[in-house]
């Protein structure tokens, strides 16, 4: 018996599809994840490239869209247990060219960008509050890390009842392993999986 039957069994795996109004959450698109000299590394750039079209796609379409950045305090007083783990994350300020969205999906103006200090988008933003003044039910997540805050913030996104797909050409990590492992287990229990095809034709 194979995972896909062991699950498939135990009915996970359902699809939720989407609601009547998706927005686009970008997770970390920062220059710091895309640099493997810093924090990235495997397969995000070729997310980032394959995330430019479905960007387009909701802006044509003037569709929702939020990006996330992990912004600490020059200083580190908002630092948390998560920067022992992960020391580098501290250099992710304000003006540190590491935390800036990377150039090819930069923000237009009104689009909305979320600063972070946790893994999830949710976790201590408004995040949560503005999607619901806007009567959103649906997130279409790209970003980085697959295992990281991708995860985090599709989790957290089904636990407020949102309706998640997770573009699965538009995301990455910088492990591969650790990117197929929590794609599968997305898939079975927090969220949708398709290409970004496939949502910009569902949609």
């Amino acid at each position: 018996m194979t995972d896909e039957d062991v699950y498939h069994k135990q009915q996970f795996g359902q699809k939720t599809g989407f609601g009547k109004a998706p927005a686009l959450l970008l997770v970390d698109f920062v220059n710091g994840f895309h640099d493997p000299e810093i924090l990235g590394g495997g397969n995000i750039p070729e997310a980032v490239i394959a995330t430019v079209p479905l960007l387009g796609f909701f802006r044509d379409r003037k569709l929702p869209i939020v990006f996330t950045r992990i912004v600490y305090a020059a200083d580190g007083s908002d630092a948390s247990l998560w920067c022992e783990k992960v020391p580098r994350l501290l250099g992710l300020t304000e003006t540190a060219p590491a935390s800036q969205i990377v150039e090819t999906l930069s923000p237009h103006p009104g689009e909305l960008v979320i600063r972070k200090t946790q893994a999830s988008a949710f976790f201590g933003t408004h995040l949560n509050a503005c999607l619901i003044a806007r009567g959103l039910d649906t997130l279409v997540v790209a970003g980085c890390t697959t295992s990281g805050c991708v995860r985090a913030s599709v989790i957290d996104a089904m636990a407020l009842n949102y309706r998640t797909i997770v573009a699965i050409d538009c995301v990455g990590d910088r492990a591969l392993d650790p990117h197929r492992a929590n794609l599968f287990d997305m898939g079975q229990k927090y969220s949708d999986l398709r290409t970004a095809q496939q949502i910009m034709s569902e949609i």
